[in-house]
């Protein structure tokens, strides 16, 4: 397969997703609007999110900073987060197990 085949779904407003799924984890390439907000969530999947392009600021467990092209963070399974892209964003998420409700 190849990322340019793959036809980007809008998980939540603004956040523009090219899923990919295996057997036990999803790969999620987003291109996140100015402004676009994920409200605090939190899930039993284990999440490691890339900034890859841009500033989004993230608020894991109360704690909130601002991460920038090559920033990894770690964000275990349950742990309360949410985040705001400060500027269009280009971000990688890595999700276990397999986040069936974005097939």
């Amino acid at each position: 397969m190849n990322l340019s085949e793959i036809e980007p779904k809008e998980i939540m407003p603004g956040y523009h997703g090219k899923l990919v799924h295996g057997e036990r984890m999803s790969w999620v390439f987003w291109d996140v609007e100015k402004d676009a907000e994920v409200p605090e969530h939190q899930h039993d999947h284990e999440q490691i999110m890339h900034v890859v392009e841009g500033a989004f600021e993230f608020t894991l467990n109360g704690e909130k900073d601002t991460y920038g092209p090559g920033d990894v963070v770690i964000i275990p399974s349950n742990a309360p987060h949410s985040g705001k892209a400060l500027t269009a964003c280009k971000l990688m998420d890595i999700f276990s197990p397999v986040r069936e409700e974005y097939r």
